[in-house]
């Protein structure tokens, strides 16, 4: 099947892209987070996410306290939606407030019942941090939950987490390539014939 085959270009090539992995059936995808939005007034939602837009353009341009204040008018205007808190989490950790950011990533893991591309993105970037904080463990669990969200960097992270089956990935590679014999250069028997 095309996931067998998925697997075993993961195992030949363990720091290859597996991105090629499929995704889950259609059945088991969360609803996205467009469909969440449909709960808010459109003239509202309409508001907040020009605040959004206005966030995130400011952090790219390296105003951090300005894409702050625009994320946080977003949060007051609509409290109930997720994806301002994820992008305040984001800015407050470029701004090193790390424990800013895990408390925002909290709340959108709340709101969004753990489903979606919101908390997909969530459970990333607690992973990140978390890794970077050197709690694995807590990175492992996050990154999993975001890889049965569809996200394929997740899937990445956790082969980096594993330095044992990345490893035995190797050493597999390296005896297939054996068997295999050299793919490139001259046939002894074939030399100077041609």
């Amino acid at each position: 099947t095309a996931r067998d085959r998925a697997v075993l270009r993961s195992i030949l090539q363990p720091c290859g892209p597996s991105a090629e992995l499929p995704a889950a059936p259609e059945s088991e995808e969360p609803a996205s987070a467009q469909d969440a939005d449909g709960a808010f007034a459109p003239e509202l939602l309409e508001e907040v996410v020009k605040l959004e837009v206005e966030g995130v353009a400011a952090a790219e341009a390296g105003d951090l306290q300005g894409a702050l204040e625009s994320f946080g008018r977003a949060i007051q205007l609509l409290p109930a939606r997720a994806s301002a808190y994820n992008n305040r989490a984001q800015a407050l950790r470029l701004q090193g407030d790390v424990a800013g950011a895990l408390e925002d990533l909290d709340v959108v893991l709340k709101l969004s019942k753990g489903t979606g591309h919101v908390a997909c993105q969530g459970l990333v970037q607690r992973g990140l941090i978390q890794r970077l904080q050197g709690r694995d463990e807590e990175a492992r669990r996050d990154f999993e939950q975001a890889a049965r969200l569809g996200s394929s960097f997740a899937r990445q992270q956790l082969v980096l987490l594993n330095p044992y089956a990345a490893l035995c990935n190797q050493m597999l590679s390296e005896v297939m390539k054996k068997l295999l014999g050299p793919a490139e250069g001259p046939h002894p028997e074939r030399s100077e014939r041609c």
